[in-house]
């Protein structure tokens, strides 16, 4: 079955927005999130794109990369995080930009993983089924404990 977005699956196979701007990593993200045949793929190259495929789509889980035209993956983030439709949805930032403030802005920003690229199918694979676990409760309690730890009086006593 094909879906209007190009996607191909059953009806009760988990849903992955994929938003990259790169189409061969496009692919291999698709193709490592289709290994168990469990997730369908539709796709966005750039952030605003992807912001209006979330909203047509309603994935289950997104997987952005960061450095992108229009809008970047951190600002694609922090509006589904911003958003209450939007707030609890598994999201996995995977960028070639791995450094630690990368990172740590990454995790502020809301994602529930920061990947590197290039990636292992399977970590990708593992990753996703990790965040598609987290309840609502422990990703709202998480980014707290975040935004706490990097809080400029958080070292001292």
């Amino acid at each position: 079955m094909r879906s209007a977005s190009g996607a191909v699956g059953s009806a009760q196979n988990k849903k992955v927005l994929v938003i990259d701007d790169n189409p061969t990593i496009v692919e291999l993200i698709r193709h490592a999130v289709g290994l168990q045949g469990k997730y369908d793929v539709v796709v966005a190259y750039d952030g605003v794109q992807g912001l209006e495929r979330f909203y047509h789509e309603r994935p289950d889980c997104v997987i952005v990369d960061v450095k992108m035209p229009r809008m970047d993956g951190y600002q694609v983030v922090r509006c589904l995080r911003g958003d209450s439709t939007s707030a609890h949805t598994p999201l996995i930032i995977l960028s070639a930009m791995y450094e630690e403030d990368d990172r740590l802005t990454g995790l502020l920003s809301g994602v529930d993983e920061y990947l590197p690229k290039p990636f292992k199918p399977s970590v990708l694979y593992a990753t996703l089924e990790r965040v598609m676990r987290i309840t609502p409760e422990e990703r709202e309690q998480r980014i707290q404990q975040l935004a706490i730890a990097d809080s400029p009086n958080s070292g001292e006593s």
